[in-house]
């Protein structure tokens, strides 16, 4: 964060930092935006209806994440407080984490991987816990957009799998570069041998992986998600992995976050967790954070945010 500090320092912002490991309760937060005149977000606090009311002197919240499901951007609009967020410059760090994932899951790398640190590398079998091969199979992306993209784009080089999506619109470069071909829904999840879900949260995509979508998917089939926890159902997946539904999960994103280390998925020898760690690289923090701190100064100076996720507040005064 020293760059980011240096930019706020720069344009003569003073700066206060939450330095507890740990998220503020909705009365820790709103009393200390009480006292500031803009918010830079780092974790997965809830910014509803009472919380932007209370802050409504804010002159602008900066998340520091490319998805804003945590906060009711309806009402911050109505309250002319402006949304900023950080997009693309975590798209090929998160589509790197989503084919880990599906590699990892392919060949069951984690729980193997445990099976040695509990020595338990035993004798040679020829046909236990045997992995599934990705060359020339099929990708079902659900939501192509840039993170996506990224990912298709892997897979095309590495296995040249075929690549078909669910999208509100079409995706005209994918489909121009990677020969990629939008379906309905119904047929991503039959037709797919990898779904990976690279959408936002919202109430249409809430729960849309649940049990009715994972039964009629391939058995052979491995669900990636690196997007929000709350687009799949946890118990529905653990129940389709159990019985054999599909052939394996990986997951980024959690509901809800952090996994209790009890959580079945953890002890399933075809699952990999891992701690949403989609965007942790040192040069993508980076450029996530200077983005932030661009918002929080222009948010400032009363000027548009140059990463805005509601910039209709801005029409209102055109």
């Amino acid at each position: 964060m020293p760059a980011a500090l240096q930019l706020l320092q720069d344009a003569e912002i003073q700066v206060t930092q939450w330095e507890e490991s740990r998220d503020l309760s909705p009365e820790e937060l709103i009393a200390a935006c009480k006292e500031h005149d803009a918010l830079l977000s780092f974790g997965a606090n809830k910014m509803d209806k009472p919380f932007l009311n209370e802050c409504r002197h804010l002159k602008v919240i900066a998340l520091h994440s490319v998805g804003y499901d945590n906060i009711d951007v309806k009402e911050a609009t109505r309250l002319n407080i402006p949304i900023g967020n950080t997009p693309g410059v975590l798209s090929s760090a998160t589509a790197d984490v989503a084919f880990l994932l599906m590699l990892s899951v392919s060949r069951r790398a984690f729980f193997m991987a445990d099976k040695i640190r509990q020595g338990e590398w035993g004798a040679f079998s020829n046909n236990e816990y045997l992995g599934i091969e990705l060359h020339g199979k099929t990708l079902g992306v659900f939501g192509l957009g840039k993170i996506g993209m990224e990912m298709a784009r892997r897979c095309k080089a590495a296995y040249g799998m075929n690549i078909i999506y669910y999208n509100r619109s079409d995706n005209e470069e994918a489909e121009r570069e990677l020969n990629a071909r939008k379906v309905p829904f119904e047929e991503l999840l039959t037709q797919s041998d990898v779904i990976s879900v690279h959408s936002n949260l919202s109430d249409e995509t809430k729960n849309r992986f649940n049990k009715e979508a994972f039964y009629k998917m391939k058995a052979s089939a491995i669900f990636i998600n690196t997007a929000r926890g709350g687009i799949h159902n946890e118990t529905d997946l653990a129940e389709a992995l159990n019985n054999k539904v599909i052939w394996g999960a990986g997951l980024d994103v959690t509901n809800p976050e952090p996994m209790a280390k009890e959580n079945s998925l953890l002890k399933m020898s075809n699952v990999c967790v891992l701690p949403h760690i989609g965007s942790a690289t040192y040069e993508t923090r980076e450029a996530m954070i200077k983005l932030a701190a661009e918002n929080i100064i222009a948010g400032l100076m009363n000027k548009p945010l140059p990463h805005c996720v509601n910039p209709e507040i801005y029409q209102k005064y055109n």
